[in-house]
């Protein structure tokens, strides 16, 4: 079984920055991708940022330059750095990673979320 959990969420003012943070436990042979997604007040889910294994990280357009994906030495956790923060940044966060376990399956897993909301 494999755990994602987001943190760092919160309430910002447009310019602002945050630092989200997904750690990834459990049953990991190999993380091949992660990925971040939001979910705005419109329902829909976007991708902001992907990674691939070996690869560069891909942003959406209205991100790049503002937001930046980092991961810690082991691997195991994921950073995304949100700077300049504006107000169609409001949203719930989600981390989700293509993994495989120690029993050879691979599987996509999600976190629960984290809400971020740019607000005066």
């Amino acid at each position: 079984q494999v755990q994602l959990m987001e943190s760092g969420g919160g309430l910002v003012q447009p310019g602002g920055s945050l630092r989200l943070s997904c750690a990834a436990s459990g049953s990991i042979a190999r993380i091949y991708a992660m990925g971040w997604y939001r979910q705005g007040p419109d329902n829909q889910r976007e991708l902001v940022a992907h990674t691939a294994r070996g690869a560069n990280t891909n942003y959406r357009d209205s991100v790049k330059g503002r937001f930046t994906v980092s991961r810690d030495n082991a691997g195991y956790t994921e950073y995304l750095q949100m700077n300049s923060l504006k107000h169609e940044d409001t949203a719930v966060y989600y981390c989700n990673a293509d993994v495989a376990d120690f029993s050879g399956g691979l599987g996509n897993y999600w976190g629960q979320g984290t809400q971020v909301t740019v607000s005066s």
